[in-house]
Formats: structure tokens, C-alpha cells, sequence
């Protein structure tokens, strides 16, 4: 059974999502949750298998990726206080493409497929719970794969920077290599052309 302070973290989460959910509430979704720990490296989720759980990340940090030809495909990064799953195969019930790993010692809080069921079913605030929890999930999804698109390396690499800088800090630089679609040696350019002092205007009178 999870003890309070495994769980104070999911519970500051949903009443930020949803400050009118009760201590009701709150104390059926506690007990339809289970915790799980994983070492430094090890697979949360492989290719193949059917992802069981949504699960809220309390300590540590996760990588998604794909294996296409042989070789690692990196789409996403998520750490602590953030929700993490291959959300198509959790709502199928078919066997994920992708795989999960543990970059750091990580500690998950976990509803299953079927404890979410019953919860949707016996919490009214569920529902709405769960649906912006999902919205989530499919943003930073979109997002990634609309920058991936349509922003050039340099802008990307930036965004890392402004927005995750907690990435530079936690994950090894071939993983965001990889993220970003490029070589090791590509990034140390890009990083380069980052750490260029800028020119200083010269005015003439």
C-alpha cells in the first residue's frame, strides 16, 4: 500500500488539475493505485507488449523511443511530477510500438487499465479528470511532433534550453542528439553556434 507521502505529490497534482475534487474522492482514486521503482536503466515498457498502466512520475525521469532499423528513434523525455505511458496502447489494449525506460532511479505511481475503469465509474470528478489528464499526454505529443516539423535544429535545441533545462543537467547528450535527429558531433555544432558571443554593433558618428 502506498504511504501518504508516496502519494502526496499525485494528490497536489489532481487538485491543481481539478480543485473541486473531494477527500471523498481522493481517498477511492488512493486506493485504486499501486507503486512501482526502477533502477537507473531499466525498461518500464518494451515494444510488443500491452502498456497497463498510466503512471504519475513522483521522482526520476523516463525516455520514449522507438527502434526503427536497428537503431534508437528518441521522441520524448518526461520527469517528475508529469505523467507518463504509451497512451494508445493503454486505450486499445494493443501491444505497444514503442518502449519506456528509466534514465535516473525513478519512482512511479500507477493506475491500471481497470482501476481506471472502476474509477470512472465511482468518482464523478474522474471523468473530467481523466480527460484533462489525457489532454496532457496528447499536447506534449502534437507538440513535439509539429516542432520536429516545422522549427530548424538551432530553434529546437533552443527550446530545450528555455523550456527543459533540467534535460542538460539529467540526460546524456547523444540521447538529446537523437532526440533532435542528429549526430553527437551535430549537436556539438549546434551548442557551438549557441555559445558564439554575438557581434557587438559599432556605431559611427
Amino acid at each position: 500500500m502506498p504511504t501518504p507521502a508516496q502519494l502526496q505529490p499525485l494528490r497536489d497534482y489532481y487538485k491543481q488539475l481539478l480543485p473541486t475534487m473531494t477527500d471523498e474522492s481522493w481517498n477511492l482514486c488512493e486506493q485504486l493505485v499501486t507503486i512501482r521503482t526502477f533502477k537507473k536503466g531499466e525498461m518500464i515498457l518494451r515494444e510488443g507488449m500491452v502498456c497497463n498502466h498510466v503512471s504519475f512520475i513522483n521522482y526520476g525521469s523516463v525516455r520514449m523511443y522507438f527502434v526503427i532499423d536497428g537503431k534508437e528513434k528518441i521522441t520524448s523525455f518526461c520527469n517528475e511530477l508529469n505523467y507518463i505511458s504509451d497512451y494508445r496502447s493503454f486505450l486499445t489494449r494493443e501491444p505497444s510500438r514503442i518502449y519506456l525506460q528509466a534514465l535516473e532511479a525513478t519512482e512511479l505511481v500507477d493506475t491500471s487499465y481497470e482501476g481506471l475503469q472502476l474509477l470512472y465509474d465511482k468518482v464523478p470528478e474522474a471523468n473530467k479528470l481523466g480527460r484533462l489528464i489525457a489532454e496532457r499526454l496528447f499536447i506534449e505529443m502534437s507538440d513535439g511532433a509539429d516542432t520536429e516539423k516545422n522549427e530548424t535544429i538551432d530553434v529546437r535545441y533552443r527550446k530545450i534550453m528555455d523550456e527543459h533545462p533540467w534535460l542538460m543537467q539529467r540526460v546524456p547528450q547523444y540521447m538529446i542528439a537523437s532526440y533532435l535527429g542528429i549526430t553527437p558531433e551535430a549537436l556539438s555544432r549546434v551548442k557551438a553556434r549557441m555559445n558564439k558571443p554575438k557581434k557587438q554593433a559599432v556605431a559611427f558618428i
